[in-house]
């Protein structure tokens, strides 16, 4: 069967599995849509944890931003892995015992104050639609590249292909999100993790195989390839002979890499979409052991990204520099259809030239291609093709559905269940939920439609913001009983604020703009989020010695979260 062929049946029978489950188990209450009843196991919680953490950016972008940045990428591995550890050991089993179904709720309770509730949803929604922005972006590459002659047949509001196929992300997502609510998501996630980890590992396997002979990527990353010397040598001396900095050098300054690797880890313990997740078991216990399942399931992916990059980078290089236009593979042809890979005969000599040099590079390609396109630079099997479309859809759509139930239980419970309406009724709250899931879905549409970055990139200003905001938050109201309200309050909304600011001002231009030379410390806005947390913090602090302690029995509280025993089904009602 041809490529498109194989796409339309593996990517129409994982959607039809996910509705299906999203039908099965859909939503019959609040606490259902919420938390999906509190009854799910930890080894299924461990599954679907590791989907929901495991987005577009982890399966699409990440080997791609390695493959370009080589040992700078490294900052994206290192900062999510190590976050995710952070979050199951330091943060989750406590916040489970709190028993609340939401960040928002975590702090509003916390801090005994409606308006530390409200400025935690603020928070949450700036990090969940920047967030799934990103997942949408993704979702768009996906269909544009494999779905490229259906997309193609019709117009939809002058979109083109990427956009399409954003549209149809979007109609997926809200089918299952918001019907099955947490319960649909949580199981259509086992069944998306069981997709993407297989469509992942496949195609990686096989190229490993070809290039060092070795089934295990992690192993044959430094293995030797088969015209000899090792790939990694290969790979920084045809970089360095194209002006290229070596794949295995880095060219980030050291400051810049460690606030990187500190917002992506702080800021992944304190992603409401995820933290959410270890409400979903019955005890504690279960937390603890659902976030073990889960690190291990998330390392499978994690530790062979670098491979894939490096492997896909090597038969990039092969495959298109230095050939003859006329004579390049048909992949580079399927992908020019796109849009995310050009090529410009600057010389005329009808050879392309791929250098760092701006004036005589005549090939741009865009990062987020590189491992949906790397079985078919490889010549794969057409099967495989279409398996890995599957899997970036898995992996797109499942960070999106659990990001936007954050966004429609942050509108419905923490908004209007515990502020504007709170005689609102079960059903009535449900009903809202969805509605805001609906608008959700049409805001983040857009935001895929117009993304700022890569997804990678786009992923990562999210996390700067969680780590501004919610991290110094959620820390200091389960470790120190003297955090007050007041405290709390000002430092989320000055460091959120910082951080906001730069990111406009240095990634989309505004309020000035500037340049890389400008930073502030010479920190990145992907890396801002590490100074934001700083300020959340010293700001809190500062306040807290200025304003009245907290209650006793808010104290009473802290002491008892603190207490490593088993508690009962999360409850906010």
């Amino acid at each position: 069967m041809t490529i498109l062929a194989w796409t339309y049946l593996l990517v129409g029978i994982t959607f039809a599995l996910y509705i299906g489950i999203a039908i099965w188990s859909r939503a019959g209450s609040t606490k259902e849509f919420y938390v999906a009843g509190g009854g799910v196991s930890p080894l299924a919680n461990g599954l679907a944890t590791a989907a929901d953490w495991m987005s577009a950016a982890s399966f699409i972008s990440m080997a791609g931003l390695i493959s370009f940045m080589g040992y700078d990428g490294s900052v994206y591995l290192m900062g999510w892995t190590g976050g995710y550890v952070l979050l199951a050991l330091l943060l989750a089993p406590y916040m489970r015992k709190f028993g609340k179904f939401t960040v928002p709720a975590f702090i509003g309770d916390r801090y005994y104050s409606n308006t530390a509730r409200t400025v935690a949803v603020i928070a949450a929604l700036f990090v969940s639609f920047t967030y799934v922005a990103g997942q949408m972006r993704g979702v768009g590459i996906v269909f544009s590249r494999y779905l490229e002659p259906l997309l193609s047949s019709f117009e939809l509001f002058g979109l083109d292909n990427t956009g399409k196929g954003v549209v149809i992300g979007m109609v997926v997502v809200f089918f299952y999100a918001v019907l099955g609510g947490m319960k649909g998501i949580t199981y259509t996630q086992v069944a998306q993790y069981c997709v993407l980890i297989f469509a992942y590992m496949v195609p990686a396997i096989f190229i490993s195989m070809m290039l060092v002979g070795n089934p295990i990527p992690q192993i044959g990353l430094g293995g030797s390839v088969e015209s000899g010397g090792y790939l990694l040598d290969k790979l920084d001396g045809v970089l360095t002979d194209l002006g290229f900095s070596a794949y295995t050098s880095g060219q980030k300054s050291t400051m810049d890499m460690v606030f990187i690797t500190a917002a992506l880890m702080i800021g992944t313990a304190g992603l409401p979409h995820v933290i959410v997740r270890f409400f979903t078991v019955p005890k504690v216990r279960d937390a603890r052991k659902s976030a073990g399942y889960a690190l291990l399931f998330i390392a499978i992916l994690y530790t062979t990204a670098p491979a894939i990059a490096a492997f896909g980078m090597y038969n990039f290089l092969d495959s298109v520099h230095d050939k003859k236009v006329a004579e390049l593979p048909e992949w580079v042809q399927t992908w020019q259809k796109t849009g995310l890979i050009s090529i410009n005969d600057i010389n005329g000599d009808g050879v392309v030239q791929y250098t760092s040099d701006p004036a005589t590079n005549e090939l741009d390609i865009d990062k987020d291609i590189m491992v949906l396109a790397g079985p078919e630079i490889a010549k794969l099997p057409n099967w495989v093709v279409g398996l890995i479309a599957a899997g970036g859809m898995a992996a797109a759509l499942s960070t999106a559905a659990g990001l936007l139930l954050v966004i429609s239980t942050s509108v419905s419970h923490d908004l209007l269940k515990k502020q504007l309406m709170p005689n609102i009724s079960d059903k009535g709250e449900l009903r809202a939920a969805r509605l805001a899931a609906i608008v959700a879905v049409v805001i983040a549409g857009y935001f895929g439609i117009n993304p700022p970055d890569y997804v990678a990139a786009v992923v990562a200003l999210a996390f700067g913001l969680a780590a501004a905001s919610f991290f110094p938050a959620i820390f200091m109201g389960i470790f120190s009983k003297k955090m007050n309200k007041e405290g709390a309050v000002a430092g989320m909304i000055s460091g959120l604020a910082i951080t906001i600011f730069y990111i406009l001002k240095f990634k989309f231009n505004l309020f000035g703009g500037g340049t890389e030379n400008e930073w502030w410390f010479g920190v990145s806005p992907e890396g801002f989020g590490t100074i934001g947390a700083l300020v959340n913090f010293a700001v809190a602090i500062i306040v807290m010695s200025f304003t009245k302690a907290p209650p006793a029995d808010i104290q009473d509280l802290v002491e008892d979260i603190r207490i490593p025993r088993g508690a009962g089904a999360a409850s906010d009602h």
